[in-house]
């Protein structure tokens, strides 16, 4: 942190404080190849949905904004093309939005977030009720949480980031964003000066991006070094 005094940290949830998806998407994957008779491997068709899915997520800011769950309708029909003719795919993003309000914490981030000294603020491209069930339910503390539906904008999109350091009252060079996506936290911290962690977890399915974090960790533990050099 080149001795550069820490106000906050900016932290992700979905794959950073809680498990990632990886397990509850396959599980939908396979279900929808096997039910839709298709040709192709579960985690080859997950890649696919994810690649359409995050195309969308891109282009969904301000007045186009919509709703992460939707997101995961559109991306799905869209890759299915005629196959989705007909079919009810509701019961399928069911299966995730069973996930999204309901995931496991990451013992080392249950840790973390109760021996830091800074205040945290979550940052999640999540839509907000699930998102506050989750956070409930695993009886998580926060400074403050800034969900992409709160803000209508999703990472990499700066506007999500400049509402956190607004209600944070800080400074991009006196802020850490943590996450485990190179795409979505570290392309888009970065773009506003701020110093990104990228949480290097064996979970994650697949990651489009190829921004250079400051500091890479594998798991949560290991902030504390890193919050040491900004204090």
């Amino acid at each position: 942190m080149n001795g550069t005094a820490l106000d906050a940290i900016f932290l992700d949830f979905y794959g950073t404080v809680v498990g990632g998806d990886r397990r509850a998407v396959e599980l939908v994957c396979g279900r929808v190849v096997q039910e839709l008779g298709l040709a192709l491997a579960p985690a080859d068709f997950a890649i696919r949905w994810g690649k359409q899915f995050f195309g969308l997520i891109e282009s969904c800011h301000g007045d186009h904004f919509t709703t992460l769950r939707e997101i995961e309708f559109r991306s799905l029909r869209s890759t299915l093309g005629q196959a989705a003719d007909g079919v009810d795919l509701s019961t399928f993003v069911a299966d995730l939005d069973a996930y999204w309000a309901n995931p496991p914490v990451h013992d080392d981030a249950a840790a973390f977030l109760k021996t830091t000294p800074l205040p945290i603020c979550c940052v999640s491209n999540a839509d907000e009720r699930p998102l506050r069930a989750a956070i409930t339910k695993l009886g998580l503390t926060f400074a403050e949480v800034v969900s992409s539906e709160s803000v209508r904008s999703y990472k990499p999109n700066r506007t999500i980031f400049e509402a956190a350091l607004e209600r944070m009252s800080c400074s991009p060079d006196r802020v850490l964003h943590v996450g485990d996506s190179l795409h979505s936290d570290v392309a888009g911290a970065s773009a506003l000066g701020i110093k990104t962690v990228w949480v290097h977890r064996n979970d994650r399915i697949h990651d489009i991006g190829t921004a250079r974090p400051d500091y890479t960790i594998t798991s949560l533990s290991e902030l504390s070094s890193i919050i040491t050099l900004g204090r």
